[in-house]
């Protein structure tokens, strides 16, 4: 039996809803840094969702990651989830 994976735009719109219920709710204030706020706020539940799902194992989160054990460690430690 094959598990059904998402669309490869599933993610992409997912995150297109998001930014534009934030635009929406900025009611025309600017907005400060959007770049990093973005990346901040993807990055942080992803590695947490990744080291759950990975048990906490290192090695096998950095692959599904696609980024080295070290790269991982430096981006556990700079959120505080290590």
């Amino acid at each position: 039996m094959n598990k059904k994976t998402p669309s490869k735009n599933f993610l992409r719109n997912q995150i297109l809803s998001a930014l534009q219920t934030y635009f929406a709710e900025l009611d025309h204030a600017l907005p400060a840094d959007l770049y990093q706020l973005v990346l901040t706020e993807v990055e942080v539940p992803l590695l947490e969702l990744v080291m759950k799902k990975t048990n906490g194992n290192q090695s096998v989160a950095a692959k599904w990651l696609g980024i080295s054990r070290g790269t991982l460690r430096k981006l556990l430690a700079k959120h505080n989830l290590a």
